[in-house]
Order: structure tokens, then C-alpha cells, then sequence
């Protein structure tokens, strides 16, 4: 079955298209869907705060995941505290990070004395990155096991529309396509941070937002007085669960820790 998504701009047209594995006819009857056993799944990050906010059970397989935040409030301390609880509940995790050398994440990894193992990688071409995810899947201890690729960030991939490595405002969008088209076809997770405007705002189209399962987002409180300065997590949206926790948190040697936490 293919979802088509429909990109409309001053300077171009086109249609995406994100394929899935299923192949129903139009018609078929609720009650002859089968739910594949891997999307009964779920698996957890070990970081209470994230496990909550997505609804107590952590990711669902094949979820395509966006993380946003404003610059400085801790996106890639986030991504490196769940790759490594991931890591510890069992799954393999792929950290690809094209906004930090590998140096400066292993120091950030020493700093927060993180224990998990995760893989990392930094490669900029998103075909070579889901090639390398696929080697790494393929190897007989990791078989069977779930697979978790992380990437810092999105805005920084080439997709290899242009020869010659440009990239514009739409490589992202293709870049996204084919991360999901595999995630979905593999029951893989991709978790890709995503920069902000100035204005705090996420810096993409609509049609991305409609491409990703989970949106969550890392912010400043900016307004209540006795939490002001505190960073402010958030999902914004989860078709696997619910939406509305929201956690306050402060910045320590070792990482976050929760203050306060609203339920709506």
C-alpha cells in the first residue's frame, strides 16, 4: 500500500509516496487484518521521563520519530541517554551523528558516565546510512533483535539527489522519505533530531510532520516564574500512544532530572 503526500511550493510540485509492506485491497474486512506480531512490541529507553511521555511503554517498531529543540537545551544529551538505555534494554542502536565529531560525543558519553554500548557511525549520505544500519542488522548475533537508528541531525543528511552533494530545502524531505520507507518495511525505529527557527518553532514543512509517528520537543520555560530557565519536554504528537505529559527538568552533571510534571 503506498500513502501518497502531496508537496506543493512556489518553485516546484510533486507527489511522495511512502510505501509500506501491506497489501490490502481496498474493501477487505477489519476482521481479516492481522496485526504483524512485531507492532504488538514495545521497547523501552530506561529514561522514565521519555518512557511516560510516550505512554509508559517506551517506542513501538517501525515508528519514525522527530526530536526538536532549541539550541543549548540538551537534544543530543537526550539521544545519547536513550541510545544508551536502549542499548541496555537490549536493542542495537546506531547513533549517526553529523553535527559533533564522534571525539566530542565520546566526551559527552564520559561526562554523563553512560554505561550502554550503542554504535555509532557519521556518515552524511542517508543511502550509505540505512546500508551500514542493514550490515549491522544482518550479523547473527543481532538478528532478531530490535534496531534503533539515531541521527543528528536531519538537516545535515544528503540524499544524493545532486551529484555534486548540494543540498536544499527539499533534501530533507527525501531524506525523511527514504528513512521511513525503511523503517516501516523493516519494523526498524529512526529517531532524527530536527532544528528550530529562532523562534523556537520547527524548521520543516507540514508534509514532514505528516511523514513522522512521534514528535517530541525539548524547550526553555519560558513563562512560568517558578520554572523558568528549566528545560521543558514534550510529545507533540504519537499515533502509538498519547500525547499531553509534559516534564520540567534541570540540567545536572550526569543529565536531566525531573522537577515537576503536568498531566492533561
Amino acid at each position: 500500500m503506498e500513502e501518497p503526500i502531496k508537496v506543493s511550493t512556489n518553485q516546484e510540485e510533486h507527489t511522495m509516496r511512502i510505501k509500506f509492506t501491506d497489501t490490502f485491497k481496498i474493501g477487505t474486512s477489519i476482521k481479516d487484518i492481522e496485526v504483524p506480531k512485531e507492532l504488538m512490541m514495545r521497547h523501552l529507553t530506561g529514561i522514565d521521563w521519555v518512557d511516560a511521555a510516550l505512554g509508559g511503554e517506551g517506542f513501538t517498531p517501525s515508528m519514525v520519530t522527530m526530536f526538536s529543540g532549541e539550541p543549548g537545551a540538551g537534544k543530543t544529551t537526550s539521544m545519547l541517554a536513550m541510545a544508551s538505555g536502549l542499548t541496555q534494554n537490549g536493542s542495537i542502536c546506531l547513533f549517526n551523528t553529523v553535527e559533533e565529531s564522534l571525539f566530542q560525543v565520546k566526551r559527552t558519553v564520559n561526562r554523563l558516565q553512560l554505561p550502554g554500548n550503542f554504535l555509532t557511525g557519521s556518515e552524511t549520505n542517508v543511502d550509505d546510512i540505512i546500508a551500514g544500519a542493514d550490515k549491522i542488522r544482518s550479523l547473527p548475533e543481532n538478528k532478531g533483535k530490535p534496531f534503533f537508528l539515531m541521527i543528528d541531525s536531519l538537516q545535515c543528511l544528503d540524499d544524493g539527489h545532486f551529484s555534486t552533494g548540494r543540498i536544499t530545502c527539499h533534501t530533507a524531505e527525501r531524506s525523511l522519505e527514504k528513512l521511513t520507507e525503511w523503517a516501516k518495511e523493516n519494523f526498524t525505529n529512526v529517531i532524527v533530531v530536527s532544528q528550530v527557527t529562532k523562534g523556537g518553532q520547527f524548521a520543516g514543512s507540514n508534509k514532514m510532520k505528516h511523514m513522522i509517528d512521534a514528535h517530541l520537543h525539548l524547550g526553555w520555560e519560558k513563562k512560568d516564574k517558578d520554572l523558568i530557565g528549566h528545560r521543558k519536554f514534550e510529545v507533540q504528537k504519537n499515533r502509538f500512544g498519547g500525547t499531553g505529559r509534559t516534564s520540567w527538568m534541570a540540567m545536572t552533571s550526569k543529565g536531566f532530572e525531573v522537577v515537576a510534571v503536568e498531566e492533561t
